[in-house]
């Protein structure tokens, strides 16, 4: 896999694309810890971006908690402690673990394997520091 188009492909084909926009879809992906535990849910954008107006990468993000509800130190702390792939940013009003690959030369678990470790180290920390399942 090497363009965009490609992986707009991929994706539609294998997840649940809940909003399809030429440089940007996004995703839900469910997680259940334990077959009687109650499903969470977590939304996941991934979007096309060019670094230099020449190179093609994918930017995969997620958001976990609303900067005014937790304390950002702790937040990076516990990131820095048990985070492998992607970093916290603020994005508006939230904060966000993302992470970014380049599309050229990018083989599909190269995608697939950092998209679900973002995406469920969001969701734990978003349960962690909320206690809900916003996103």
């Amino acid at each position: 896999m090497a363009t965009w188009r490609e992986l707009v492909t991929f994706i539609r084909q294998s997840y649940r694309v809940i909003r399809d926009e030429p440089e940007e879809l996004r995703i839900r992906l469910r997680f259940r810890k334990d077959p009687e535990d109650e499903e969470r849910t977590q939304m996941v954008v991934i979007a096309r971006e060019v670094l230099d107006k020449r190179e093609e990468w994918v930017q995969i993000a997620t958001p976990f908690a609303r900067v005014d509800e937790c304390d950002l130190h702790s937040v990076l702390a516990e990131i820095g402690h048990t985070t492998v792939v992607g970093g916290a940013v603020v994005m508006g009003e939230y904060l966000v673990l993302r992470h970014s690959l380049p599309l050229k030369n990018l083989d599909i678990n190269e995608f697939t394997d950092p998209l679900e470790l973002v995406t469920g180290s969001a969701e734990l920390l978003e349960e962690q520091i909320t206690g809900r399942d916003d996103y």
